[in-house]
């Protein structure tokens, strides 16, 4: 029995993406990937309300976010996402839904994805569905190729389109990596994702050891390792076509960065630090007319 007017707050963290390798086209016209994927402290936060009525959605925005990139409520990946559970589960309730953004719309990082995993997991608490995460992730990947990995949580290696997702550690396993401090910059464009895939031309394969040293870096916290190791293959692409993004690029690298790569399909990049003072220090000479934010991956699970 759901009772109206429970609630519940979920925070839903950003992504990046440490490594993105473009495999081949699949059959059904989708990219084949690779991906290691970590959440962020940069977060969304969603407040969810049981109501009798059909399900809403409101928005309010933080420093960063563009308004005006806000396309129509009803196609928003979180209000699919609590539809597609109603319908799914037969669920008779609906859920007022209020998300405070803070990531950007449209940056690569994974931002309405990471709305729409925080609706599966809150309303499956909300609605006393009690769903295997296998079943979530399966829900995660009906809505787009992000979701899954953001269901799961923690650091993950997402392959295939994003459909399959595989913790980075076995349940029972030592935990070591505390994470890594990067900085994170949005030049303020965007770029669609459709399009940066239909642009994708095959270039120059990533050396066969990658992932394995990604991985180990993860494990081991080396962010040094994790700097040399970066990959996007979608990169080149969308810096030829964007020369804003390949600029913030420029700028995070000669602010001092370890390392820097675009996240996702862009336009956001990020840079790897030695730490938040570090981070900070990178801040200051970016400057304030770039918007940028220090964070953390979260911590692995």
């Amino acid at each position: 029995m759901v009772t109206a007017g429970s609630a519940i707050t979920v925070e839903a963290p950003a992504k990046i993406n440490l490594t993105l390798e473009i495999l081949g086209k699949r059959p059904d016209g989708y990219h084949e990937l690779r991906s290691l994927v970590m959440p962020v402290s940069l977060t969304d936060t969603l407040s969810l309300t049981t109501t009798y009525a059909q399900t809403v959605l409101t928005l309010t925005v933080g420093a960063g976010v563009d308004a005006s990139k806000i396309g129509d409520m009803g196609r928003n990946l979180a209000v699919r996402a609590a539809r597609l559970m109603q319908e799914r589960y037969r669920v008779n309730a609906g859920a007022r839904i209020h998300i405070h953004k803070r990531i950007p719309i449209g940056g690569g990082l994974g931002g309405g994805s990471a709305d729409a995993a925080g609706v599966l997991r809150g309303l499956d608490r909300l609605w006393g569905l009690n769903l295997p995460l296998a079943e979530l992730l399966a829900l995660g990947a009906e809505l787009g190729s992000d979701v899954p990995a953001l269901v799961h949580g923690g650091a993950v290696l997402m392959e295939g389109r994003g459909e399959r997702v595989t913790g980075l550690f076995p349940e029972g396993a030592p935990r070591p990596c505390p994470g890594f401090w990067l900085v994170i910059a949005n030049p303020g464009v965007m770029c669609p994702t459709a399009e940066v895939y239909r642009r994708y031309k095959p270039g120059l394969t990533p050396p066969p050891p990658i992932l394995h040293t990604m991985l180990s870096s993860i494990r081991t916290s080396d962010v040094t390792a994790a700097a040399d190791a970066l990959h996007n293959g979608l990169q080149p692409g969308v810096f030829e076509c964007y020369p804003g993004v390949a600029q913030t690029a420029a700028r995070l690298q000669e602010a001092g960065c370890l390392g820097v790569l675009l996240s996702g399909s862009g336009a956001s990049v990020f840079g790897l630090v030695r730490d938040e003072r570090h981070g900070e220090e990178i801040g200051r000479k970016l400057g304030s007319g770039l918007w940028h934010v220090v964070a953390r991956t979260c911590p692995v699970v």
